[in-house]
């Protein structure tokens, strides 16, 4: 029986709820429209497995102070911001299965909460001295933006190499996962070695995070994001790379064609699909997303043993075997 969230969390439970609070009084707003959204942003919020991060490395590194409720609050207003953005630019009414933002308020509103969201994250740090943590993330959000631009610009022309298929998960998914690691390492006092141990951890567990949503593209569990979404939008998986690196030029140029004009056809999305699944693609994706994890957990054995580390190593498998 996998572990819930909830057992993950025990030894940060009595923290996690005291973030819940201190994160809704900073959301908090004088603008009646402003407040309505913040509570919506609030009651939808997920699993918080970025400030599980936070606050089980800021525990591993010694201990949870002050700082670290306002780096995990930093990086949740800056990552929100980010997601609220997002969903303007791909015009998406929908996320974790509710409304966006922009589908019931406007793109208008949506593009200025993310702005208001990004101000009370800078303002946080600022007001507070925490340039440290700000710089940490600040960072993140830089390379989750030429990451964004970088798979785009790849998109048009679908020649993405595992390199920089790597360099754009790398700066996509694993930038804030690293952040949210060197935050509560930093948070919690320790040296400059140790901060850049627990970022090193965090981006090692940030790549086989997003192979497993890869995988889940060619339907590798029961639920999740729909079958063949990535394709559809053009995005190259490491299934994929693979798969089109150990086919014949004309399989490869007919694969490519399929992706690039009739990926809004779902017989041909499913043609893609079994081609990478013959290919051997899914063993090689979950071959690789295994290796980043045993390097995470190597990682992490370098910190000292705790409740703390023990529950860190739970997270990083609950990554690789959630079923969405």
């Amino acid at each position: 029986m996998p572990l819930s969230v909830a057992d993950i969390q025990a030894p940060i439970a009595a923290e996690m709820e005291l973030f819940e609070q201190k994160f809704k009084g900073q959301m908090k707003s004088e603008v009646m429209l402003l407040d309505q959204i913040m509570n919506y942003i609030v009651k939808r919020k997920g699993k918080q497995l970025r400030p599980m991060f936070v606050f089980l490395m800021a525990g591993i590194c010694g201990q949870i102070k002050e700082a670290t409720y306002r780096g995990a609050s930093l990086i949740e207003l800056l990552h929100t911001a980010t997601l609220v953005h997002d969903d303007v630019v791909d015009d998406s009414n929908y996320r974790r299965g509710f409304f966006s933002i922009n589908a019931l308020w406007k793109n208008k509103v949506a593009v200025l909460v993310g702005d208001y969201l990004l101000s009370r994250g800078l303002l946080l740090s600022v007001d507070n001295g925490d340039f440290d943590l700000l710089q940490i993330v600040s960072r993140a959000v830089r390379e989750l933006s030429e990451g964004e631009l970088l798979q785009i610009e790849k998109a048009r022309r679908l020649d993405i190499t595992e390199t920089v298929y790597y360099d754009i998960i790398r700066q996509k998914t694993a930038s804030l996962i690293a952040a949210c690691c060197a935050v509560g390492a930093r948070s919690a006092g320790v040296d400059e070695v140790t901060v850049e141990q627990a970022r090193a951890f965090g981006e090692q567990v940030g790549i086989a995070f997003q192979i497993k949503d890869d995988l889940f593209d060619y339907g590798t569990a029961e639920v999740g994001k729909p079958l063949g979404i990535d394709i559809k939008e053009k995005k190259m998986t490491l299934p994929l790379i693979y798969a089109l690196n150990k086919a014949g030029f004309l399989e490869k140029r007919r694969i490519i064609n399929t992706i690039k004009n009739e990926s809004d056809n779902p017989k041909k999305v499913n043609e893609v699909i079994e081609f990478v699944k013959k290919s051997g693609g899914i063993e090689y994706a979950t071959e690789a997303m295994n290796r980043y994890v045993a390097n995470a957990q190597s990682l992490l054995n370098s910190f000292a043993d705790s409740a703390y580390r023990q529950s860190m190593h739970q997270l990083v498998q609950y990554t690789i075997d959630r079923s969405k």
